[in-house]
């Protein structure tokens, strides 16, 4: 087939659907322009913390695994022998070992930086420290997230995941056939093709074609975490009947303030507020019983609030074996026990009075609302952790897809522009039929305020700036 063919393809020249097949390919490329770095970069860093648990075990073998033998040392004693080490950090956060044959994992702030200690739990020895913003998986976390520049480069990853989706859905509309559906070169492709350009126009279209619907999943999964659109998502979505904790002392902040430095707490709950703990001299004679903490009179039992009976009152209560526990900051802090493991519906979240060991808050599974499930589930998808190893390379497929994508659209273009030129798609001369365009632009508006917005600068600035001078209009085409 000669290139010639690919072009003939399209509707003549001067029809009302080969204008709109134009602005389409031209928005096509303008969002391949902005999104093909940042899709490189989603995709490479994604593939890293994608198999994060084995990179981990790897890498950190002889501080993660332990030879099992004897008693656990009480918790206490194993975050002493972490403070011993490191006398001028501040303990933030415990993770229980996960097995028999693992290390307890002790978070501290030390100055700027952020270690996690690991001690054996049966001899109470400091197997090590890892640098919680320095090491492979914590760089790529970042860089995935924010860019590590922090709330500008959050939203410059929320806006290309969403031309993302433009890309996605103007690419397929490229891709439907114009005269008949044929297997080759739409279907399968035509890899042995000599001309080279078909060969990279069927390397580019066919695979968006079978994996658009894996990257446009991981594109909408992944955008509850941004902190535009996903946080306004988070704010409607994300509400818990207040008489869930009727009569608890809550502060201003937010359950998702623990969220600043890593994942500590599920997505659904981060809207909860944080409860506060009460001294004993602040605590009311009688109280509602929320735990095993108080005392059928309502009055405090005598035994002393400690890290080991946090974690025992939280195995008590069938949190699953992974959770993390957040002590409390300051004086009306608590204890936060979270669980997001493999399968969300076993995650739990649960708010411990310091003084008391009552249980203010506990957010289950059965407590999510239908939206906060799906996403939950989809996120549990997105990082390879709902179904195994087949999950990993499920998604491993749909990055790898995205390289090709990207790489096959760069080639393609370098091969079609002029040598002087960017060589964007022309512009139809008719551009008078605005119908389409704005009902496209008030859509993805609504759905999605970023692309709306940057949708009408590139509007606005195609049509009313680069089409009326020349010098532009020559270096664009």
């Amino acid at each position: 087939m000669s290139t010639a063919n690919i072009t003939t393809d399209r509707p003549s020249v001067e029809s009302p659907s080969n204008r709109f097949y134009r602005t389409v390919w031209r928005w096509h490329f303008y969002a391949g322009l902005f999104v093909i770095p940042f899709m490189l970069m989603l995709a490479l860093t994604g593939i890293i913390y994608l198999f994060k648990p084995q990179l981990d075990a790897a890498m950190y073998r002889n501080l993660m695994f332990v030879q099992p033998g004897g008693a656990v040392l009480p918790y206490t004693q194993q975050v002493d022998a972490a403070k011993a080490l490191y006398p001028d950090a501040a303990i933030s956060k415990i993770i229980p070992s996960v097995a028999a044959n693992r290390s307890t994992e002790v978070e501290i702030k030390a100055g700027d930086r952020t270690l996690m200690v690991f001690v054996n739990p049966y001899t109470g020895k400091v197997l090590g420290d890892r640098d919680e913003n320095q090491n492979l998986q914590s760089i790529a976390r970042k860089l995935h997230g924010e860019l590590m520049i922090g709330k500008v480069g959050d939203y410059l990853i929320e806006l290309a995941a969403c031309w993302g989706l433009v890309l996605l859905i103007t690419g397929l509309y490229l891709w439907l056939p114009r005269k008949g559906l044929s297997v080759w070169g739409t279907l399968l492709p035509r890899l042995g093709n000599r001309n080279r350009r078909i060969f990279w126009r069927d390397l580019h279209a066919v695979p968006g074609l079978y994996g658009g619907l894996l990257i446009g999943f991981l594109i909408l999964t992944g955008l509850p975490w941004t902190g535009f659109w996903g946080e306004t998502f988070a704010q409607v979505w994300n509400q818990f009947p207040a008489q869930m904790w009727n009569d608890v002392p809550q502060s201003t902040q937010l359950t998702g303030s623990l969220n600043q430095n890593g994942q500590n707490v599920p997505w659904a709950v981060e809207q909860m507020p944080l409860p506060l703990s009460q001294k004993p001299s602040q605590m009311p004679s009688q109280s509602h019983d929320h735990s095993a903490g108080h005392s059928a009179s309502g009055h405090a039992e005598a035994a002393p609030v400690t890290l080991n009976s946090v974690i025992a009152l939280a195995q008590t209560k069938g949190v699953v074996p992974g959770f993390n526990v957040t002590l409390p900051g300051g004086e009306t802090g608590v204890y936060t026990v979270s669980a997001f493991p493999d399968n969300p519906a076993q995650e739990a979240t649960l708010h411990i009075d310091q003084y008391s060991g009552a249980v203010l808050a506990d957010v289950r599974w059965q407590q999510y609302g239908l939206v906060p499930k799906a996403v939950e589930l989809g996120i549990a998808i997105h990082m390879g952790k709902y179904f195994g190893l087949a999950n990993q390379l499920l998604m491993l497929f749909a990055c790898l897809v995205i390289l090709l994508l990207c790489v096959s659209g760069v080639v393609l273009w370098w091969k079609r522009r002029p040598a002087d030129r960017l060589g964007a798609p022309p512009l139809p001369e008719h551009v008078q039929q605005w119908r389409i365009p704005l009902a496209i632009v008030a859509i993805s508006g609504l759905a999605f305020p970023l692309v709306g917005l940057s949708l009408v600068t590139v509007l606005l600035l195609d049509y009313g700036v680069f089409s009326r001078i020349p010098a532009l209009r020559r270096l664009l085409g």
